[in-house]
């Protein structure tokens, strides 16, 4: 105000033209000029904004209004105001804005307001294609509503952050790995490298949290056969790709679960691979670097006879062989009378099966519970 009257008193002693005066003031000649009929009429109360006190036109109702609120408390409650938001718009036909929710949430005591961030931190780059890195790994949390904690198995891609890979398994190990694996593997094809913590099934550490051994783990043994470089993180921050995607998903994926009413493991696995992975890919994976892809398409492999676990046995006398306390007992074959004290490798698939090989042929495959399946034996 001070400033306009300062302006305006030199503008009327002829000091500044009416071009000068508007650009002193950063506004055009003819707001200068409105300005000069407001105040000429009513001083200097009428250069008041004329909006003040005046509800806005974008406004939300207060109906709108009660009904957020009424859903966050009802229906939504927990989830941040993102999710919610994205809820909104998508199921309730909510036109406003992301920013008014979550103020809206904060005012109404419904949100915490978000803690400062710590220091900065430089994130690793990105590898350029998809595909010349993948991340796995697991978490352990209480993803079904009212049922105990699972573990949730995790393979996503370290260029453009794209989930491949996710269900529910009652503890991470060989069996879930390989089934992970046996899904990207067949479906994207190999990928140049597996970037995974030091646990038991990926690698053998002869000192606890010390460095990797050069012995082999199953899945070792798996990924050296395809060529693909298994590289092992050191510390929960080298995981940063995997433990952001974790972070989401622990407060994204357990309501979304809840709120299909969904609370058993294979309708879960279903839901995640046909609707939450979607979902989740659109609107959190990015664009790569680089167009094209690193993946190397393997047609003709039989990655289930890869992709399992593999131990030698010795035959016993009644062409049986003993692994994990069951006992498979070895069909008559036109290839020789018996197996006896026959050196033979057992096969133990992600599916809890199995199969007994001698060299390259099969001589019978079994249930989990090691009953011989009866097409093979009447082969």
């Amino acid at each position: 105000m001070i400033k306009y009257l300062s302006i305006l008193s030199r503008y009327e002693a002829s000091e500044l033209s009416q071009l000068e005066a508007a650009e002193l003031l950063g506004m055009s000649e003819r707001s200068f000029r409105r300005w000069n009929h407001r105040f000429d009429e009513d001083g200097e109360a009428g250069l008041l904004d004329r909006r003040l006190g005046k509800a806005s036109g974008k406004r939300v109702p207060v109906d709108r209004e009660a009904e957020v609120e009424v859903l966050y408390r009802t229906r939504y409650a927990g989830f941040t105001a993102k999710h919610f938001h994205e809820h909104l718009v998508r199921d309730h036909s909510f036109a406003w804005g992301y920013t008014w929710t979550k103020t809206f949430l904060h005012s109404k005591g419904l949100l915490e307001r978000a803690k400062r961030r710590g220091a900065h931190r430089r994130k690793r780059p990105r590898r350029p294609l998809p595909g010349m890195m993948l991340h796995q790994d697991g978490s352990r949390h209480a993803w079904l509503l009212g049922q105990p904690a699972l573990d949730l198995i995790v393979t996503l891609d370290d260029a453009t952050g794209a989930i491949y890979s996710a269900f529910l398994s009652a503890e991470e190990g060989t069996a879930s790995t390989f089934r992970a694996l046996a899904e990207v593997f067949g479906k994207h094809g190999l990928p140049l490298s597996l970037y995974t913590d030091r646990g038991s099934h990926y690698f053998y550490t002869p000192e606890a949290g010390g460095k990797i051994g050069r012995d082999l783990t199953q899945v070792g043994r798996a990924l050296e056969h395809l060529g693909v470089e298994h590289i092992a993180a050191y510390s929960p921050q080298a995981r940063g790709r995997s433990e952001r995607a974790f972070h989401t998903l622990q407060d994204r994926l357990v309501k979304e679960l809840a709120l299909a009413g969904i609370t058993g493991v294979a309708e879960a696995d279903v839901f995640i691979r046909d609707v939450y992975i979607p979902d989740y890919n659109t609107r959190f994976a990015r664009q790569a670097e680089q167009e094209g892809s690193a993946f190397v398409a393997i047609p003709g492999v039989e990655l289930g006879e890869i992709l399992c676990v593999q131990e030698e046995r010795k035959v016993g006398n009644d062409n049986c062989v003993s692994f994990n306390r069951l006992k498979l007992q070895i069909p008559e074959s036109p290839l020789r009378a018996h197996f006896v004290k026959a050196n033979v490798k057992v096969r133990q698939y992600h599916d809890g099966t199995h199969a007994i090989f001698h060299g390259p042929r099969c001589l019978a495959r079994y249930d989990e519970k090691g009953v011989i399946d009866e097409e093979t034996k009447a082969a």
